[in-house]
Parts: C-alpha cells; structure tokens; sequence
C-alpha cells in the first residue's frame, strides 16, 4: 500500500494502479474517456487532468494525465485546483465542438456517458456556431447502429475490437483533421464479440441496434439480474422489459465469470421470448376446443395420471428446480435424461472427474490469469464464446507479464506501452482441435487430428510430465508438439487444461485429466474446464439420471405409459428415428415448453412454460457454479408459469391433494439437496425470496421510470395495481430500497451523476476488481489438495482412414447452432447453409469441388448439400453443422458414405 495525498488529504491506495483508478476507487468523481479497466490507459481523451506536485513545497505542480500517472507512495496531486478544472472544461468543450445536439433522439440519451462526463465538468453552454463536421455512417449488420457524428475520438471501440477481441475489420482511419472509426466498407461485422461496442463505447457512435427495433429509453426498462441460456459458460447478464417484451440484454458484471464482456449469441439471442411461436394456453389435443384454462386443465390431468406409469424426460435447458420438479412426481427411477447415449455418457465422465476433487475446475477469471493453456479437443470459439475470449486475455496478459520482467519501469495498465514493448509476443496457447479455428492465429502450437488422435496426443503429453505413465507413440512432428506443450505446462505457475464434449469422445475427457494431473503433480496450479453443451447440461448431468435410450427402449417393452418431456426438442438432441419411436411407443405425452417445436407437435397436453424473462430459476455453469436467475416481468398471459410450478401442480393433482401453501425456488432446491446430496449448498446460491433491506424489497424499476399509467392508457386512465411477485427479493415499482443490494441481486448499475455502464466502477471494491461482497454462485464441486489422483490409463487406437468412409462430426456456429437464440432475426440472418467439409484431399479424391452438391448416406437416410473444401481437416473426417434450423440431429462419431457428387 502507499500513502498519497489528493486536495491534501492522505489516502492508503494499492500500488500498480494509476491514479485515475485511486480516485475512482476511492469514490472521487473524475472525468474520463479513453480508459476502460479491461483496455488500460492511452492517454487519448486528455480528460482527467490533474495537477501533480513534486513535494509538500512545490505550489505550482504540473497538469497530468491521471490515466498516466503511475501511484507511488507520497505522491500529491489536486482534482479540485482550479487549472485542472479548467483544462478539464476545456477539453470537454473541445470534444463536444462537433458533437450534434441530438441527445432527445440519441439511442443513448439519458444513460450516457458523454452527458455524465459533461454534466461533471460542468460545460452547460456552447459557443460554437459554425458548420459542424458529418460523416457517412455505415452498415454493420443486424447487431450494431453506427451513427459517427456522435464520435469523440476516444479509441476505445478499436482498443476493443482489435487489440482485445481481436477482429481485424473495424479500424480507424484518418486524413488531415478527420478522423473515422469504422469498416474499410459498409459490411457486417465479423467479430461474434461485436455487440460489446455499444456498451464500450461512451457516447452513441455504436448502438444496439436490436433495441433501436422497438427503442424504449433505458430508464423505464424494468430489469433484473439474470444468466445467459445460451451456451455453459453462464455469463451473468441484465434483461430489459417494456410492454412484456425483453428489449434488451446487457452485460451483468462477475469477475468470477465473464467480467465486462458478452458474446453476441447471449446479447441478441434474446428474442424467442417474443416470438409469435410462443406457447401461451394450456392444449388438450383432440377435444373440440383444444385451449382450456387451468381448472379444465387439472382436472384432466387427474384422470390421466391416474392409473398410468408416469416417465419424466429431462432437460439441459430447463432450470435445476424444474428438473427437480420432474423427478420428484414421476420418481427418480423414472426420470431420464433428454440427450443422447454419447453425450450423456461423456457428460457422466466429466462429473465423476469433477467430483473426485483431484483437480480444481477453472472459471473464466482463472483461463484469463493462466500463463499456459491447452485446450485438446474443443472449438471453444463456437461452443463456449466468452470463454475464447479468456484464453485470448491469457495469451495477451502472459506476453505483456514477460515483456515486463525485462522493463520493470513499466506498469500494467500502460496499454500503449505494453503493446509497444509485446509487438508480437504471444503467452502459450496450443490449440489441438479437429479443424482450424480463429484462436489458431494466437496459438504457439497447432494441431489439427481426428478426436482418437487428439486424445494419443493428451497421453502423450500426460507421459511427457509423468514418465510413470504408459508410453504413447506418435510421428516425429506430433511428438515435437508433445515436447513443447509439455515443457511449457511444466514452467508454468497456473496452467489451464480445456476440453469438452463437441467431439462426442469420452477418451478426450480422459487425456485432459490425466494432463492437468500430471501437471499438479509437477507442483504447478493446474485447473481444468471441461465445456458443456447447453446452460444446465452440467445440472442435468449430476442429477445421475438414466439415459434416453433406456427410456425409449422400456417404452417399447411396457404398454400405459405416459411420457412427460420437460422443455426439450427431442429432435435436436436425439436422431429423428430414435425420436419417432418414442413419441409411437408411449401412450400418452405431456410437453412442457415455451415454443412450438416438432416435439410439442406429439403432445396430448402442452403447456405454455415461462422462459427465463418471466420466471425465476437456479443453473450450473461448466465449471460447476450454480447461479439464479430472476423473473424480469410477468407475463400477460396468465397461464404461462414456470415448468416447476406446472409440475408440483401436476404432483398435486396425481395425489388428488390442494397444493399446501407457497412454494419458492429455495424450497425447490431444500428438496433438491435432500434427494440429490451432491447439489448440497446450492438452495444458498442466491439471497431467498424473503430477503430484505431495512424492511424493503429491491425495485426492478429505476427511479427515472415513467408511463406507468400512461402506457396503459389506451385500457385505463387510473394507475394499475403494481403485480406482486412472491418468489423474489424484488418488486415491480420503483419503490423499494435504493442502496446497494447483493450482487446477485444488482438488477441495474446506477449512482448519482454514473447513468450510464460505466456506473459499475462504483460497486467494485476496486475498478475492475470484484464486486463488493460479491457472491459470485455456489461452486458445488469441492476442491481437495492432498486427494491421491487416480490416472487413466485406456489409450485409444490411431485413427485410421477408411476408403469410402468418413468419419462424422459436428461443426458448431457461434450464431445459428445453439437452439434459443437461433429463434432471433439478426442470428438467423447471419447463420450459415448447410454444408458438408471435406479436406482439400477427400474432395479431389471423389471428384467435387468447393459449393457443388453432394450426397452423403447416414444410415438409411441420404442428405443432399453443398461441399465446403476445409484445407485443414484431416483426411477421412467428414464435418456437418450442428443445431442448423433444418439440420436433423445426425449419429455424430459414425462412419458415413457419400452416394454421389
């Protein structure tokens, strides 16, 4: 710690940081721009000038930057002196010199930036009256508005988009006195991080444009804090209502997870809950008239129930307590998971690994502070986005620590510096997938095999660092990248080791355990991460539930029996035969969902369930971390309910019993805990339904929010009663306490004078740092230190190529694979064709070339589709998009053959 002395009062700040951070966090209101606590300091803006003095003697002192001003101990500085303050104002008056007066109709207006920073330094009047400078804007997809008028010539987007995401198709450019930020031609930005520009951005230059669509001002948005249903990862997020529509989704800081960053898959890819294919009325099929309300409802449910063997089907999308749910009315030997053998399988592996408390799982905030990284098998950039992005922040933070040690005199946070000094420098990335993949371009070793070959490879390395372990032969260059990735995982302080399920290959699993293993056994900090394939695909899997298959194969075995499938298309998870004979062996079918999908269509009862806008629910990321999500709004339509109120109301009605009394989702996971021991501490995830502040709930509304009466206008002229939610700590008003709650419960980010995102600054212990009393979910997998690892020890063949035969596997998009969000306009629109990749060698050798149709047998079944030649596929692979609208769920990790070209 150092002592320093602002307007000459002293202060304890940690050293490494600059001053403007000092201040901040030391709740000092000091206007900035250009630095941001995840891109560093550039000194760019030039507004948040101080005066500096050399010592307690020195009366004049200089004016700094205080972005660049680097903390050391007696250090004196004025915020308040009135050259500083001048300069400030100045500068500011500068900026807005161009700046169009539009803020009424600027998508930012009200919770921006620019207007905070101006309303700080107290520029009110402007004495420009000239022509100002126009540029032309440009377009850059369905994500993102581009307005350039509005520029201040801050950097950030670039610093962002280039140096942090790494995309290399936004730039700056600049002639004379004119600078632009933008694309060397209108086109759609490829970065899948591009929705993070309309947050990083201070003023309105980059805008969602998403919101834009159906534009409501960000105070009168009712949010809450939620988690992203899109992929494992489990980004926390804020979703924004208005007229019971989710308008916008926003990033919810966690240094534990995903920090300040989103993908564009969790940003845009909220629209299904508006979709006009939501279900919304109970259905009884076959009846005159098919919508009932709740009481017809049960009570044909009474009679169904009775007399029936009642399976329930489960689901990795579904939350923890609706799963729960399920298998508290059919029983625990009767529940099974909605997923493949293979996935389910693989997925039963990493929990096993997991729960052994060899090694420690690896959450975001531990890939980005890793100093070595294998990732064996797994195209994280497609399946687990936010997470690619961390191992990019490693390879960048790794050669910024390096380049250091050699210039001491340089701190961390100096981004201009640092890069300098780095060129192209990279930390340690080896990624060792199928194909080639964006991360390809940072990585120190590539290595592109079939899955079987990936996994000698993991063994080889494991024997690299433990010489105990059996001997795995490979060829001369495979085993020159076995030496290096060892030697560096070796050197390493806190290796990270990621793997996954995408290559439906269960030795892939084995391998990276056994090297993250070998490495703690080295005496380093190794962690492992193991992706997953849906949002609570790793709740589902430590519910032990039996296989899907096993369902299908006792439904053809057993008569009376009626299938309840719990927020799951069948037919994206398991082959369309296998589904079909399902849906024709069981006698009755129950389906709990929130869409129309081709599983629903084999429903007697559908029942409208709630998405994650409109009720509230508990999942479990990757790493194990269970986390709570909170209902944003009710919905107008009454019947639709959270699929775990529908089925204690179910297990009532099979009891032909009244349901006792309120249930809450803590109840749920109390029940949770005592049938599954395994899920112990998660009913503690979040704060209860009955938590309280000084005797108040939390308010979803911001204090600013307006039209309650008048929206509603057009029905009634007086204020509706606000509705009543009794399963969380918030209301629906704007009543409520106006503090700072639990983080888990932070549904916006506002303080006096901070309207926009920026406002996070003052909820962090330090900028950039956690959350004060951040409670950042319940990691439900123990770490034990001194637990005896247990080594794999089945090593799997050499892949060998077949004549005529490929093997099959699934190539996954950021946009368009995932199934909720492929619902959304700008996803669907920017979601590639179907197509079949083959290696450069594969399609000579069949006589086709790049875009001509072929026809590849699976099966029985034949599908027609274009080739794509990918000249880094291995020779007898076959790849074909996964979750596509229109593509069938396929017998990944199958031979399949081609029957024409």
């Amino acid at each position: 710690m150092s002592t320093i002395f602002i307007d000459n009062k002293s202060y304890e700040v940690k050293q490494g940081k600059n001053l403007l951070e000092a201040c901040l966090g030391l709740g000092i209101d000091l206007p900035y721009f250009c630095w941001h606590p995840a891109l560093g300091s550039v000194g760019a803006c030039r507004q948040c000038a101080v005066k500096v003095y050399k010592d307690e003697n020195d009366t004049h002192g200089k004016l700094m930057m205080s972005c660049m001003e680097n903390i050391k101990d007696g250090l004196r500085v004025s915020v308040a002196d009135k050259t500083a303050k001048a300069f400030r104002s100045q500068v500011i008056e500068w900026l807005m010199t161009n700046h169009p007066h539009d803020c009424p109709v600027c998508d930012e207006g009200g919770s921006c930036h620019l207007q905070d920073m101006t309303v700080m330094t107290g520029h009110d009047y402007r004495r420009y009256h000239f022509k100002k400078r126009t540029y032309t804007n440009q377009y850059l997809g369905p994500f993102i508005h581009h307005e350039m008028n509005r520029c201040i010539q801050c950097y950030r987007c670039v610093r962002y988009y280039h140096d942090y995401a790494g995309g290399n198709d936004l730039n700056v450019f600049a002639a004379h006195n004119h600078v632009y930020f933008g694309r060397e031609q209108d086109g759609v930005l490829q970065s899948p991080f591009s929705g993070n520009l309309a947050e990083v951005c201070p003023t309105g230059v980059f805008t969602d444009k998403t919101l834009r669509e159906h534009y409501t001002r960000k105070w009168d948005l009712t949010t809450a804090p939620s988690v992203c249903q899109h992929c494992s990862v489990g980004c926390n997020t804020i979703a924004g209502e208005r007229y019971e529509q989710v308008r916008c989704i926003t990033n919810r800081f966690n240094s534990q997870v995903n920090g300040y960053f989103l993908c564009d898959r969790g940003r845009f890819g909220y629209e299904f809950v508006n979709s006009e294919n939501r279900i919304t009325q109970p259905l009884i099929r076959g009846q005159a008239v098919e919508a009932v309300d709740e009481v017809t409802l049960m009570g044909h449910m009474r009679k169904l129930l009775a007399g029936h063997t009642l399976i329930g089907i489960g689901s990795p999308r579904a939350s923890v307590e609706s799963n729960t749910a399920l298998m508290q009315l059919v029983g625990k030997e009767n529940f099974y998971q909605g997923i493949s053998d293979n996935v389910g399988f693989i997925q039963r592996r990493i929990v096993e690994v997991l729960q052994t408390g060899a090694v420690q799982s690896a959450s975001l905030h531990d890939i980005e502070q890793a100093d070595a990284i294998l990732v064996l098998g797994e195209d994280i950039w497609n399946t687990a986005p936010v997470m690619a992005l961390a191992v990019r922040q490693s390879v960048l933070k790794t050669a910024a620590h390096h380049a250091m040690e050699h210039n001491q005199s340089i701190p961390i946070w100096h981004d201009a510096a640092i890069h300098e000094i780095v060129q192209e420098e990279k930390g340690f990335l080896a990624n060792c997938t199928i194909t080639a993949s964006p991360l390809d371009e940072i990585s120190t070793c590539i290595q592109h095999n079939a899955p079987d070959d990936l996994a000698r490879l993991g063994f080889a390395i494991a024997h690299q660092l433990n010489g105990s372990l059996s001997r795995v032969l490979v060829d001369e260059d495979t085993l020159a990248n076995v030496i290096d990735i060892a030697v560096f995982l070796q050197q390493a302080k806190r290796p990270v080791i990621i793997s996954g399920t995408s290559c439906y290959n269960e030795t892939l699993i084995r391998a990276a355990f056994d090297i993250a293993i070998a490495c703690k056994t080295a005496g380093n900090e190794a962690r492992i991460a193991y992706v997953m394939p849906e949002c609570n695909s790793m709740g589902l899997a430590m519910m032990q539930a039996f296989s899907f298959e096993s369902a299908v194969l006792r439904t053809t075995r057993e008569s009376n029996i009626t299938a309840v499938v719990l927020e799951n298309d069948l037919y994206r998870n398991v082959p369309t035969l296998v589904a079909d004979l399902f849906f024709h062996s069981v006698q009755h079918c129950i389906v709990l969902d929130s869409l129309n999908t081709l599983t629903t269509q084999h429903a007697d009862i559908l029942m409208p369930a709630a998405t994650f806008a409109e009720g509230d629910g508990t999942l479990v990321n990757y790493e194990g971390r269970a986390q709570r999500f909170f209902q944003v709004f009710m919905p107008g339509h009454t019947a639709i309910q959270e699929s775990w109120k529908w089925l204690l109301k179910m297990r009532a009605a099979q009891a032909d019993v009244a349901i006792g009394g309120a249930c809450h989702p803590e109840d749920v996971l109390a029940q949770t805990e005592q049938l599954m021991p395994q899920f112990a501490g998660i009913a503690d995830a979040a704060p209860h339904h009955d938590f309280r502040i000084n005797g108040q709930a939390l308010p979803r509304e911001p204090h600013r929010y307006s039209g309650r009466t008048a929206m509603l206008s057009n029905l009634a002229v007086s204020e509706p009663k606000p509705k009543q939610d009794d399963d969380s700590p918030f209301t629906f008003t704007m009543e409520g306490y106006s503090g700072m709650p639990p983080s888990p419960l932070i549904p916006f980010f506002w303080r006096p004078g901070w309207n926009s995102i920026q406002a996070v600054n003052k909820y962090q212990q330090e900028p950039g740092g956690s959350l004060k009393n951040e409670q950042a979910g319940k990691l439900l997998f123990a770490y034990y230190k001194d637990a005896v690892p247990v080594y794999f020890k089945d090593i799997p063949e050499a892949y060998v190529v077949r004549n005529d035969r490929w093997l099959l596997f699934p190539q996954y998009h950021v946009l368009g694979s995932e199934e909720m969000s492929a619902c959304s306009k700008g996803i669907r629109e920017l979601s590639p064709e179907p197509y079949v990749a083959l290696s450069a060698a594969d399609a000579a050798g069949i006589g086709v070339t790049n875009g001509q149709t072929i026809a590849v047998r699976v099966f029985e079944q034949a599908y027609e589709l274009p080739v794509k030649i990918d000249r880094a596929l291995p020779n007898g692979l076959m790849l074909m998009p996964a979750g596509l609208p229109g593509m069938p769920v396929m017998n990944w990790n199958s031979y399949v053959s081609i029957l024409k070209g």
